[in-house]
């Protein structure tokens, strides 16, 4: 990129953002990348001062790997830990190996207690125990406890910094508390009001504490139907839905005791989705989570392996129902042009009942009170696409080969595999549910083959009984 791009030619690839910041396009990355190519650190130091630390976090990912350490070097001095929670693990880690953890861990003292948790969960003990080092008594005990919690639990996203004030305070006690006090969250949405023995038994939203007279009463304002309080050990996917069910900005997280330790904001639920979602996606597709674009090839491989592995197997079934019917194929040699109409046509509509079962058992759409319900609506469906597409597959077989009978099995080879594929898609995910497995993680595997035999098994039965 040449030196002569002005100020008004990366407006328009860099539209303003609302802030100090501006936004990152590829054409922006674009700018930034040719300058590192072209050696001029100055302008790209320039360059990336303008953005956000989301967005440096996007330009590392982007980046090839000489160009992120060049990059690294050039934010070592204006370094934002917030830069870390934005990385995946593998960027985080190589990040924090070449700021070192010495860096790392005075920067990560300004970081929330849930930031900081996010950032050294996956370190090695040694990295972990460095970057401990460097952080107060109280934070570094608060961490260590976060991390005694179960990964993926509630535990382990709560953040420690809150409010919580009791409820005998008036709200002009409440708001020279919050002028007044040092050690509160940069952030925070609502008041947690509690008992004596720190437990929370209300809510005050900050907008109605600002708006009500100071004599009032704490607890004549505060929020009690609406707050919801979530246990330490609660799966972070049922936080999740707890959020979206009830509209929550933020709730307060108990221990065993009922006592407050923590409470979990929206932004942390959105990050929980994003990853669940993300998890589910790669599962789906039989990759591990450990498998992205900074991945090294080896450890992409290895993480692809395994249900690459199991496919090949699934496949040597589907083509064993093929051999069984190598006699009939030779005899009729139209059999092997039609066969994949009918696998796939199977395998697409299973695929798209399995999708909306999956996403649906995720969002606790889809449980046992409506599961025969949504099994019988998707056989109806299936059944009711089979006999359109055995109709059209059907004509255009006639027409094709000019034999009614062909047209007439292929027809009903369609009707036999989308009614078995939609009862599939359903089923499976249901059924893994119930033995303990995440539908996710195998679901695909097991439907693809099953319309694939059932598919070839119908097809080639039916052409065996009535066209020889």
């Amino acid at each position: 990129m040449t030196d002569d791009v002005t100020q008004a030619d990366r407006a328009t690839t860099a539209p303003a953002s609302g802030d100090d910041y501006v936004d990152l396009t590829p054409e922006y990355a674009r700018e930034i990348l040719d300058a590192l190519y072209d050696e001029d650190l100055v302008r790209v130091e320039e360059l990336v001062g303008e953005l956000h630390f989301a967005d440096i976090a996007d330009l590392l990912g982007w980046a090839g790997s000489a160009q992120r350490q060049q990059l690294v070097e050039i934010i070592r001095a204006d370094f934002d830990p917030e830069l870390l929670t934005e990385l995946d693990d593998e960027l985080r880690e190589e990040v924090i190996g070449q700021l070192g953890t010495q860096a790392v861990a005075e920067a990560i003292s300004e970081l929330d207690s849930d930031d900081v948790v996010e950032v050294i969960e996956d370190m090695e003990e040694e990295d972990q125990r460095e970057l401990l080092g460097a952080l107060s008594d109280l934070e570094r005990a608060r961490i260590e406890e976060a991390l005694s919690y179960p990964e993926y639990t509630a535990g382990r996203i709560m953040q420690r910094e809150l409010v919580a004030i009791p409820d005998y305070w008036s709200v002009g006690q409440t708001i020279d508390f919050l002028r007044s006090a040092k050690n509160l969250p940069e952030d925070f949405y609502d008041i947690i009001v509690v008992d004596p023995r720190y437990r929370p038994v209300g809510m005050v939203p900050l907008s109605r504490a600002i708006r009500t007279n100071r004599p009032v009463l704490i607890r004549d304002v505060m929020e009690t139907d609406n707050m919801r309080t979530i246990i330490v050990t609660d799966e972070q996917e049922n936080v999740a839905h707890l959020f979206r069910q009830r509209d929550l900005i933020s709730a307060p997280v108990v221990d065993d005791s009922g006592r407050l330790v923590g409470v979990i904001t929206v932004d942390d639920v959105v990050d929980v989705i994003d990853e669940e979602y993300e998890e589910d996606m790669m599962r789906m597709a039989g990759v591990g989570e450990e498998d992205d674009l900074s991945s090294a090839i080896f450890d992409t491989t290895k993480s692809r392996f395994t249900w690459l592995l199991v496919n090949l197997g699934t496949a040597i079934a589907a083509s064993a129902v093929i051999g069984a019917f190598e006699g009939t194929i030779q005899r009729l040699v139209a059999l092997a042009v039609l066969m994949p109409i009918v696998a796939s046509m199977g395998g697409n509509a299973g695929t798209q009942t399995l999708t909306v079962a999956v996403r649906a058992i995720a969002t606790r759409e889809l449980t046992k009170t409506n599961a025969w319900r949504v099994v019988r609506k998707e056989l109806s469906v299936g059944a009711l696409n089979g006999i359109a597409f055995a109709i059209l597959a059907g004509g255009i077989t006639w027409w094709w080969f000019d034999d009614v009978q062909l047209g007439a099995v292929i027809g009903a080879a369609m009707i036999i595999n989308l009614v078995v594929a939609g009862l599939s898609g359903a089923l499976i995910p249901l059924g893994l549910e119930r033995a303990g497995v995440d539908p996710a993680v195998s679901s695909s595997v097991f439907l693809t083959t099953i319309t694939d035999v059932v598919g070839f098994f119908a097809f080639l039965g039916l052409a065996a009984i009535f066209l020889l």
